[in-house]
């Protein structure tokens, strides 16, 4: 049974990470694919052709989510293009860690542009198209970051509890129309930026956490695909941790 068999979902910052792995496994479950990439335009072109050999249709816009006119504009484009979007996977995201004695403006508030400022702009530009239908899921994701904290990450800390602040009142005003928000929060999730890294330091953190190991893109994924999907229909306003029990 394929889980979002005729849906259309947009997923921004899908080129690479947990993006990139949403994308895969919604396509796997037979969902149309609208998604954003800021990188060069052959790998957004090669991950819509590595998405439609799923049977479905794919398309990748390269288009700054903190940017207000271009959220408004993507839209647009994927309304045209797909005819409806079902669910929007609100996932771009970057860091620019540092203490706050060393921390730059331009860096605070690079932050908060693209892991807060897009989300505002995205779901205010969807919004429109799913109070029409009377439905929709929208995700966005935050992290454990958002939840405890973290020293020399003040700034990717709180942009990702604006996350969770800005969800939970997105639940309650767009709840009478059926549509939904919910949060995502990954715990410590191998990419190629942990690949990075020293093993002996990546081993440390998966010793720290009680099922003793880092989790995939896949582990993510698979919560985006049960929350955009009929299978979370009464379930909204809600932040879910996929850590491990990292915060247990």
């Amino acid at each position: 049974m394929k889980l979002l068999e005729g849906k259309t979902a947009i997923i921004t910052g899908a080129s690479r990470g947990i993006g990139r792995g949403i994308a895969e496994v919604f396509a796997k479950n037979g969902c149309n694919v609208a998604f954003t990439y800021l990188s060069s335009v052959e790998k957004g072109e090669a991950l819509a052709k590595e998405l439609e050999a799923y049977g479905v249709k794919a398309k990748g816009y390269r288009s700054d989510a903190s940017d207000y006119a271009a959220a408004e504009q993507l839209i647009a484009d994927v309304v045209k293009d797909f005819g409806t979007i079902d669910a929007v996977i609100n996932n771009a995201g970057i860091t620019k860690d540092n203490l706050l004695m060393r921390m730059s403006e331009a860096d605070w508030d690079a932050v908060m542009n693209i892991n807060l400022k897009s989300i505002f702009n995205i779901t205010k530009a969807v919004q429109r198209t799913m109070l029409k239908q009377r439905f929709g899921s929208i995700v966005n994701m935050s992290s454990v970051v958002g939840i405890k904290g973290n020293a020399g990450q003040s700034n990717y800390a709180a942009s990702k509890a604006g996350v969770i602040g800005f969800s939970k009142s997105i639940a309650l005003e767009l709840g009478s129309r059926n549509i939904r928000c919910n949060v995502i929060a990954p715990g410590f999730i191998e990419t190629e930026m942990t690949a990075a890294l020293p093993e002996e330091t990546v081993q440390g953190w998966r010793e720290a956490i009680p099922l003793k190991r880092g989790g995939t893109t896949e582990d993510v994924a698979n919560l985006a695909l049960f929350l955009a999907s009929d299978l979370s229909s009464y379930i909204s306003g809600q932040v879910i941790n996929v850590d491990g029990a990292m915060l247990t």
